[in-house]
């Protein structure tokens, strides 16, 4: 019985092993918004590591996290690192390009709880009266991530936060506008 068991198992983790080579080596998340402002109202909230701290979703998750910042106040080589819960590891984010009013795209460094590195964008185009604000993030999965990605979805647990971030974002640009 035991030996029953112990092969299946055996099977069950060389089902996984197998049906996680043939997992996506790359991942691809993206969610946008449209905010009731113009691109000028709403870049310096992207392009200054200060400001996001406002309306980023991960802030909240651990209140006693510590953050530092380096570089200039905004811009190309503005940089921030943080450290804290479970929920939010550490790691450091570097503005690695910025167009005014146009896009911001960052490297993100994640040392804790695993390590990689990812491309995050953020895109502002006008529609008129507003303008959609599209949060991207890029990067590689290994093959431990290859592994997780079939007991879990990159897409759910990056893209809730990233709607909540934006949706966070809508509130900041359009409650400053107001006054």
């Amino acid at each position: 019985m035991l030996r029953k068991i112990l092969l299946a198992l055996a099977a069950i983790v060389v089902v996984v092993l197998i049906a996680a080579a043939f997992q996506p080596s790359t991942y691809h998340i993206e969610r946008s918004l449209a905010i009731n402002a113009a691109p000028a109202e709403i870049f310096p909230h992207l392009n200054d590591f200060k400001k996001a701290q406002v309306w980023s979703p991960w802030v909240k998750l651990d209140p006693a996290a510590t953050y530092t910042f380096d570089g200039p106040a905004s811009g190309v080589g503005a940089s921030n690192a943080w450290s804290g819960n479970s929920d939010v590891g550490s790691g450091r984010q570097t503005i690695t390009a910025s167009k005014p009013n146009e896009s911001v795209k960052l490297k993100l460094e994640f040392f804790k709880p695993m390590e990689g590195v990812s491309a995050a964008e953020f895109r502002l185009k006008p529609a008129g009266s507003s303008t959609t604000v599209t949060w991207s993030m890029d990067g590689d999965n290994n093959y431990l991530s290859k592994i997780m990605c079939l007991f879990m979805s990159m897409d759910k647990m990056i893209g809730g936060p990233f709607e909540e971030g934006l949706a966070n974002l809508k509130k900041v640009v359009e409650a400053a506008a107001k006054k």
